[in-house]
C-alpha cells in the first residue's frame, strides 16, 4: 500500500511541476526534472505507456506525436523515442474532454519530493557573468603618480 501512496505523491509531484513548467520562463530545468521521474517510475513499473498520440500545435506544421503516460490517475505526455512507433497504439487526437485530477501541491515541496525520488544528479554549473567587463571597459585609470589638476584660467 506505500507503492500506492508514493506512486500518487510522485505523480501529484510531477502534475505540479508540469502546470509550472508550462508558463515558467526557464522551463528547461522543470521539464527535466518531469522526464527523468517518469523514466525512473517507468523503469520501476509505477507508470505504464499507453500509446501515441498526435500533437496539437506541431512545430514547422508537420505532424508530431507524443508519448501518453498514465501515472496513478494522471496522464502525461511525453517526446517519444523510436521504440515506441513501432510498439505503442496510436490513438489519434487528444480526448478534450478528460482532465487530470487537480490537487494542490507547493512547487518547492514537488521539486524536493522528485529530486530525492530520482537521486542526485551532477549539476551544471553556469560561467560566471560577464558584467564586470563593462566596468573594466570603461572606468578610468586612476594613478595618483599621474594624476595632474587641471587649470583653468581662473587658477592663475
Amino acid at each position: 500500500m506505500t507503492t500506492t501512496i508514493d506512486a500518487e505523491q510522485i505523480a501529484t509531484a510531477i502534475y505540479t511541476v508540469n502546470r509550472h513548467a508550462k508558463t515558467a520562463i526557464d522551463n528547461k530545468p522543470l521539464y527535466d526534472l518531469k522526464k527523468k521521474a517518469l523514466l525512473k517510475m517507468l523503469a520501476e513499473e509505477k507508470a505504464t505507456k499507453v500509446g501515441l498520440h498526435f500533437v496539437r500545435n506541431p512545430k514547422n506544421s508537420q505532424q508530431q506525436s507524443s508519448v501518453l503516460i498514465q501515472c496513478a490517475d494522471y496522464y502525461f505526455h511525453t517526446i517519444p523515442v523510436k521504440e515506441d512507433f513501432k510498439n505503442l497504439p496510436h490513438l489519434g487526437h487528444l480526448d478534450d474532454t478528460y482532465r487530470n485530477p487537480i490537487r494542490k501541491m507547493n512547487l518547492k515541496t514537488a521539486k524536493q519530493l522528485l529530486t530525492d525520488y530520482i537521486g542526485p544528479q551532477p549539476s551544471i554549473r553556469n560561467s560566471p557573468k560577464q558584467s564586470t567587463v563593462y566596468s573594466q571597459r570603461y572606468a578610468k585609470p586612476i594613478n595618483n603618480s599621474s594624476y595632474k589638476k587641471s587649470t583653468s584660467y581662473l587658477d592663475r
